[in-house]
C-alpha cells in the first residue's frame, strides 16, 4: 500500500492570491513563532518548511558590507545627475548584484534598506552623502527611479524589496536619538512628508524605516503619522523596520516609556513590524512582546498585522514560489555592463561650477595634479569593497600619459620625536597579509576588529617618516610609507595597519594637544579611545597614564611639495575634499562649511605658483570656498570605483559635464540656520525660501557648450498645466542639458517658495540640434497646506512659470491665472484653534499632546513663545475664551497685535506633561481678526476655544 502524498498547503499554492496564502500561513504559525517573526532575524519554522529571514541589506549605492561589489557614486552624486533613467538602471544593477551575491552567500538579504529620502535641508548634516537633494520633488523623482530599479519590472514578483529611510524630519546626528524636530503642519506636508509620499505612491516601495529622532516631541518609532499618512498612500502592505537599537532607545535614552514592554507595544500599535535590536539575538524582543501580551498592552491580532506585512514582502520576493521566481537565476555581478554603468554614473555626477575657459584641457597639456584626494578613491560607511579602483591621478595618467602628469599629494611629511630623543618607528612586516577592511563581508561591520597580526610601533634613533593630514578641526591621520594608517586595535597598541580610516568608531584619527610642561611638545590623543599615546618598555600604546610628549619635526611641508611640481605645469588640478569617515558622517555633523585649513593652504600655494589652477572638489557635501581667483571649479561626490576615470574624461572634454547641484551651496556659515531649526518656511531655508546670495544656487551646473531656450507655451487643463518649450544646442559640442521648470505663486496670501521645482529632464543634444520638451504639471503641485482648513488648497490667482538652467538662471517665464479655492476665515466659534495650526511663530517648540497622538505648543527654553493665527472669524461675537493646557505658565491673548485681552494662568505643580486642564476667561470679540498668543513658562498649549 502506497502512502498518500500530503496535500499542498494553500500558502504553497502559486495560483492563489497572496492575501489568501498569507492568511493560511498565519493560521499555521503558533503565537511564539509569530512573536519570533517580529525581530530582524526571523527564525526558520522547520515544521512548515519556512526558512529564516532577515530584514535589512544595505545597498545605498551598491551592495554594502558584504564584501566586493560594484561601487557607484554616493547618493548625493546620483542626485546631482538629475537623471532618473540613469538612477533606475543603477538600482537595477544593484539589485541584480544583490541576487547574485545571495546565491553564494545567504547572509546577503533581499530586503534593501535604501534609498535615503531625507531631504538635504542643512548642509552640515553628517549624512548629507546619503540623500539626494534639498528639494522634495527632485528627491522623490530620484528615489522613485532607484526603487523601481531595485524592485524590477515583473508584475508580481520583486527583484528586491526596498525600504525608504529615515522617517521623518531627520537632519542632525548631534544627539540624534534624543532631539526632537519641531515641524509645523505646513513644513510637514509641503516638505518632509512630500518626498516620502510621492515615492511610496509610485508603487515600488516595500516599506520605510523610522528615524532615531523625535518629531514634535514624539519618537518616530511610535509616530501616529505611520498610520495617518504612510499607510493611506498605497494599497500595498508596507513593512516598517525599526532602525538599529531604536526600540531600546525608547526607554534607555529617550526615557519616553518606563518599561520595554510598554515601548514595544506602542511601537507595534503605531505600525512598526520588524524590530532591529540586539543584533542577531531575538530573545529580548520576543520576551518584550510576550510581556506586552501578558499585560494586555497588545493582542495577538496586533502581532498578526505585523507578521502579515513581513510575509507580504517575502511572498513578493518569491520565497514561497522558487520555481516561479523570474529572478532566481540572476547572476549579474561585476559585469562589463555594470562597470560601464559605474563610469557613466560617475561622469554624469560631475558638476562644473565655474569655467573661465581653461577647461576642457588640450591633449598636450602638462598637468600637475595635487591634493589630499588626488590619489584616493574614498569609500563611505555604506559602500561595498572595491573590485576596481580609479583615482584622479590614475585617470589623468591614463588619459594624458604619465609623462605629462606630475603629482604631489601635499601632505606634511613628519617625524615624531619622543622625550628621550628617539622617534616613532614602524617595524617591517615582510610576511604580513595585505588585508582590506570588510573584504570578507559582515552583517554588522561595526563589530569588525582592528588587526593585531602586525608588529606594534616602537622607537628608534632614525624613526619613520609619516604623512600627516589635518582633516579639519585638528583631526589628524598619520600614514606610514607603505600606505597604511596608524590605528589602534583592541589591545591598545599602535600599528600601521589600516588600509583607510574607517569603522563605526574610527580608530585612525588623532589630535595633537599642547603640552603644558614642554613649550614645543605635544601630547598625541587617540580620538577613538580618548586616550593619549604612551611609549613604554613594551612598546607604543594608548593609555590612561604616562602620556608621551612628542615634538613634531616637519621634514617637508605640503605647500613646499605642491610648489615644487606646479610651477612648470600648464595647468594645476587641486583635488580637495573630505574623507567620508571623518568630520561629517553618520553620528557626526560638521561644524563649518569651510575647507579644512590644510587644504586651503595647499590651494593657495598652488594658485600662487600657477594661476591656471583648477579646483576639483570631491566631497560628500557642499563647501564655502573663495572661487574668485580660480579659473575653474568642479564638484563631484565620491564617485565610486570609476571616480578618477570619470573626472579625467570630464577635464579632457571627452564628456561635457552636465551634473547639477542638488542643494544650495551657501557662501558662508552665517547664511545657515541652526542645525535643529526644521522650520524651512520661518527660517527661510533651502533655495525655496533663502533670500541671500548663494555661492552657487540649487540646480546650477555649467557645460562645455551653450543652449538657448524658447517658445514657452502653457495650456491650463482641468487638473494640470501642459507646459512646453524648446531647447537648442547652440555650441559645437554634443552635450547633455538639464532644463528645469519652476513655479511660484505670484501674489500669495501666506509665505510661499520663491520658486519651486515642478519638473525637469536631462536631454542629450548634438551641435545645432533642437528639441521640444513637454511637461504635465498637476495643479496639486501648486497647492499649499492650509492650516485653517487642515488640508491642501490651490489658491486662486497668478502663478509664474519659469524655465531655465538652474533655479537662478531663468531663461523663459510666463504667468497663468488659475481658478482655485478662495480662502475661508477660520471658524473659531465652531472649531476653536488647535495650537499647532498657527500661521506664524517665534520662540516655540511643537510637542506631543499625548504619547499616542496630537500636537501641542510650548515656549522654547529661555524664550517667550509668540503665535499668530490669521483671519479668525468670531461671527456675531464671543464673550469667553478657554484654553486646554498642561504644566505651569501663562497664555496671553490679543487681537490684531493690540493689548492683551485675556491672561490665563496654569498653576499645576507636580502635574505631568499630559495632565491637561481647561482654563477660562472673559474675552469679547466679533468679526474677523488675527489672534495673537504669547506663551510663558513650561506650559503646553493644546487648544483654544471660544464661546458666547
Amino acid at each position: 500500500m502506497t502512502a498518500q502524498t500530503p496535500p499542498t498547503p494553500p500558502f504553497r499554492d502559486p495560483h492563489l492570491p497572496f492575501a489568501k496564502r498569507i492568511d493560511d500561513l498565519l493560521s499555521r504559525l503558533t503565537l511564539d513563532e509569530k512573536a519570533g517573526f517580529l525581530h530582524q532575524f526571523a527564525p526558520a519554522v522547520e515544521r512548515l518548511g519556512v526558512a529564516a529571514f532577515r530584514t535589512g541589506q544595505e545597498a545605498l549605492h551598491g551592495v554594502a558590507w558584504m564584501g566586493p561589489a560594484t561601487v557607484f557614486p554616493q547618493a548625493v552624486g546620483l542626485g546631482a545627475s538629475w537623471n532618473t533613467d540613469l538612477v533606475r538602471r543603477v538600482g537595477e544593477a544593484v539589485a541584480k548584484e544583490t541576487r547574485a551575491m545571495r546565491a553564494r552567500d545567504d547572509r546577503v538579504g533581499l530586503n534593501i534598506w535604501a534609498p535615503t529620502v531625507n531631504l538635504l535641508r542643512h548642509p552640515l548634516w553628517g549624512r548629507n552623502e546619503e540623500g539626494y537633494s534639498e528639494d522634495p520633488k527632485l528627491t522623490s523623482a530620484i528615489a522613485t527611479a532607484y526603487t523601481r530599479g531595485l524592485r524590477g519590472d515583473h508584475p508580481t514578483y520583486w527583484l528586491t524589496a526596498p525600504v525608504l529611510k529615515h522617517w521623518l524630519a531627520h537632519n542632525n546626528e548631534t544627539d540624534r536619538a534624543t532631539t526632537s524636530s519641531s515641524v509645523r503642519p505646513r513644513v510637514l506636508h509641503e516638505y518632509d512628508l512630500r518626498a516620502f509620499r510621492e515615492t511610496v505612491e509610485a508603487g515600488a516601495t516595500a516599506g520605510v524605516m523610522p528615524a532615531y529622532n523625535l518629531v514634535n516631541g514624539r519618537p518616530n518609532h511610535v509616530s501616529p503619522y505611520l498610520r495617518e499618512y504612510l499607510r493611506t498612500w498605497t494599497d500595498e502592505e508596507l513593512l516598517v523596520c525599526s532602525d538599529a537599537g531604536a526600540p531600546s532607545n525608547l526607554v534607555d535614552h529617550e526615557h519616553y516609556f518606563d518599561t520595554h514592554e510598554e515601548a514595544t507595544a506602542a511601537s507595534l500599535l503605531a505600525g512598526v513590524d520588524s524590530f532591529t535590536d540586539h543584533g542577531t539575538d531575538s530573545s529580548q524582543i520576543v520576551q518584550r512582546v510576550r510581556g506586552a501580551l501578558e499585560q494586555g498592552l497588545v493582542t495577538e491580532a496586533d502581532i498578526d498585522a505585523a507578521v502579515r506585512r513581513q510575509l507580504s514582502v517575502r511572498f513578493r520576493l518569491a520565497e514561497f514560489d522558487p520555481h516561479h521566481d523570474p529572478y532566481a537565476d540572476t547572476r549579474d555581478f561585476d559585469t562589463p555592463a555594470h562597470r560601464a554603468l559605474a563610469r557613466e554614473a560617475a561622469e554624469q555626477a560631475v558638476v562644473l561650477l565655474k569655467n573661465d575657459g581653461v577647461l576642457p584641457l588640450a591633449p598636450d597639456t602638462r598637468i600637475a595634479v595635487v591634493g589630499l584626494l588626488a590619489d584616493e578613491c574614498k569609500l563611505d560607511w555604506y559602500s561595498g569593497t572595491l573590485i576596481h579602483r580609479s583615482t584622479p591621478l590614475e585617470g589623468l595618467y591614463e588619459r594624458f600619459g604619465a609623462e605629462r602628469v606630475e603629482f604631489a599629494e601635499g601632505v606634511d611629511r613628519v617625524l615624531l620625536r619622543t622625550s628621550d630623543g628617539t622617534f616613532l618607528h614602524v617595524p617591517e612586516a615582510a610576511d604580513a597579509v595585505d588585508e582590506v577592511r570588510g573584504a570578507e563581508g559582515a552583517l554588522d561591520p561595526a563589530l569588525l576588529a582592528g588587526r593585531t597580526d602586525l608588529p606594534p610601533l616602537t622607537t628608534d634613533a632614525a624613526g619613520t617618516e609619516f604623512a600627516l593630514v589635518d582633516w579639519g578641526e585638528g583631526v589628524l591621520t598619520l600614514r606610514a610609507p607603505d600606505g597604511r594608517y596608524l590605528s589602534v586595535a583592541e589591545d591598545g597598541r599602535l600599528r600601521a595597519s589600516a588600509d583607510q580610516p574607517g569603522g563605526w568608531v574610527v580608530q585612525e584619527t588623532f589630535r595633537l594637544e599642547p603640552c603644558e610642561s614642554h613649550e614645543s611638545g605635544h601630547l598625541l590623543r587617540h580620538i577613538g579611545t580618548g586616550r593619549h599615546v604612551s611609549v613604554a618598555a613594551d612598546g607604543v600604546k594608548v593609555a590612561d597614564e604616562n602620556p608621551e610628549t612628542f615634538q613634531l619635526i616637519v621634514v617637508e611641508s605640503g605647500e613646499d611639495a605642491v610648489t615644487r611640481v606646479t610651477a612648470e605645469a600648464d595647468v594645476v588640478v587641486v583635488v580637495a575634499g573630505n574623507d567620508p569617515h571623518i568630520n561629517g558622517r553618520e553620528t557626526e555633523d560638521r561644524t563649518t562649511l569651510r575647507l579644512p585649513v590644510q587644504q586651503e593652504r595647499l590651494l593657495r600655494a598652488a594658485r600662487a605658483a600657477n594661476p591656471n589652477t583648477v579646483l576639483a572638489l570631491t566631497s560628500a557635501y557642499p563647501y564655502a570656498v573663495d572661487t574668485e581667483a580660480l579659473p575653474a571649479v568642479l564638484w563631484t561626490a565620491h564617485g565610486g570605483q570609476a571616480a578618477g576615470t570619470a573626472l579625467a574624461r570630464v577635464l579632457a572634454g571627452d564628456v561635457s559635464p552636465a551634473g547639477r547641484l542638488p542643494q544650495t551651496w551657501y557662501a558662508d556659515d552665517a547664511d545657515l540656520p541652526g542645525l535643529l531649526d526644521y522650520d524651512v518656511i520661518g527660517g527661510r531655508q533651502t533655495y525655496l525660501y533663502f533670500e541671500g546670495t548663494p555661492l552657487f544656487p540649487f540646480g546650477h551646473g555649467l557645460s562645455y557648450t551653450s543652449f538657448s531656450y524658447g517658445d514657452l507655451a502653457v495650456r491650463v487643463a482641468a487638473e494640470a498645466l501642459q507646459v512646453s518649450f524648446t531647447i537648442t544646442n547652440t555650441g559645437d559640442v554634443t552635450a547633455d542639458e538639464v532644463p528645469q521648470l519652476y513655479a511660484r505663486a505670484a501674489d500669495p496670501s501666506v509665505p510661499r517658495p520663491r520658486r519651486e521645482l515642478v519638473a525637469h529632464r536631462r536631454v542629450t543634444l548634438a551641435p545645432g540640434e533642437r528639441t521640444e520638451l513637454s511637461f504635465e504639471v498637476p495643479l496639486s503641485a501648486l497647492e499649499f497646506w492650509d492650516v485653517a482648513q487642515g488640508r491642501p488648497r490651490l489658491e486662486p490667482g497668478p502663478y509664474e512659470l519659469m524655465a531655465g538652467a538652474s533655479s537662478e538662471d531663468v531663461r523663459l517665464r510666463t504667468t497663468v491665472l488659475l481658478d482655485g479655492e478662495p480662502a475661508a476665515p477660520r471658524a473659531v466659534l465652531e472649531h476653536g484653534l488647535d495650537a499647532a495650526d498657527f500661521d506664524e511663530q517665534s520662540g516655540v517648540d511643537i510637542v506631543d499632546r499625548t504619547k499616542a497622538r496630537g500636537e501641542a505648543v510650548t515656549a522654547a527654553p529661555g524664550h517667550t513663545g509668540e503665535l499668530t493665527y490669521r483671519f479668525c472669524d468670531f461671527g456675531a461675537g464671543v464673550t469667553a475664551v478657554t484654553v486646554s493646557a498642561a504644566g505651569e505658565g501663562t497664555v496671553e491673548i490679543s487681537l490684531d497685535g493690540g493689548p492683551a485681552l485675556a491672561v490665563l494662568t496654569a498653576e499645576a505643580p507636580g502635574s505631568g506633561p499630559y495632565d491637561y486642564t481647561v482654563l477660562g476667561a472673559a474675552l469679547t470679540a466679533e468679526g474677523v481678526h488675527d489672534v495673537h498668543l504669547r506663551l510663558r513658562g513650561a506650559l503646553r498649549l493644546a487648544h483654544v476655544g471660544f464661546s458666547g
